[in-house]
């Protein structure tokens, strides 16, 4: 068994309110230099730069998860993570449909670069991603899944684009497994309202705008990764996410 440091929740320089300095391969520099293992990029409504993302982070030795954080149509967000580069393309492709006809305005967001796996810039979205898609919670859910997604709320104690800030619970229709929390002691305040909620089934990640947001290496799960591949290890944290358990 080997022990695994996380950060599954980054965005890189393709959402308008990161930083141009998060580059696929600054963002696996830096993940690297703090001690990570295993990183998931998951930009607003995109998946356009998981394909540079995991070119950089193969470089770097990094267990590279591509993802979105899809904002409903409540403006909720969810942390949506592909075991499979190629299903989060399509998801990309599939999640442009519900965007809404809102342009970005790059002075007032920012940038919204897609780069390739040199950090050379290759285009830029038109569309602002940041702002929600015309997806309802239950259906944004559904979608994401038909896509082999695995879905859950993002930073839920959070009050800004929180599902418990919005709708002041979490269904238990919707079938999370995982929480993302921003800060690991929060899980105590709020798990009267999330009975759910569990040590192992929270997951504490950065939400990082900024290179000197990612985590530290602190949160970690173990993993049977004999024989070694990455794409072994990625199939092991999916078999733990549809189980519903960490380690």
């Amino acid at each position: 068994m080997t022990r695994y440091y996380y950060d599954l929740h980054i965005h890189s320089c393709l959402s308008p309110c990161g930083d141009n300095d998060m580059t696929p391969n600054n963002i696996a520099g830096m993940a690297a230099i703090k001690g990570l293992n295993v990183l998931a990029l998951t930009d607003h409504n995109s998946a356009k730069n998981c394909p540079a993302f995991f070119e950089a982070c193969k470089r770097q030795g990094i267990i590279p998860i591509a993802g979105v954080e899809l904002s409903t149509e409540e403006d909720i967000h969810l942390v949506c993570l592909f075991e499979e580069l190629d299903d989060a393309m399509k998801f990309d492709a599939a999640i442009e449909e519900h965007l809404l006809p809102i342009k970005n305005r790059p002075e007032i967001f920012g940038e919204q670069l897609i780069l390739n796996g040199d950090d050379e810039p290759i285009g830029e979205v038109e569309s602002l991603l940041i702002s929600p898609t015309d997806l309802p919670i239950e259906e944004a859910v559904r979608f994401a899944r038909s896509y082999g997604a695995h879905v859950h709320p993002a930073h839920i104690d959070r009050e800004s684009n929180g599902i418990l800030a919005v709708l002041g619970d979490i269904p238990c229709e919707y079938g999370f497994k995982f929480f993302e929390l921003r800060e690991r002691e929060n899980a105590e305040k709020i798990s009267d309202t999330v009975e759910e909620l569990n040590g192992d089934n929270i997951f504490v990640c950065s939400d990082a705008h900024q290179l000197w947001n990612i985590n530290e290496a602190e949160n970690s799960f173990l993993i049977d990764d004999e024989p070694y591949s990455s794409s072994l290890v990625r199939k092991r944290i999916f078999e733990m996410l549809d189980a519903g358990k960490l380690n």
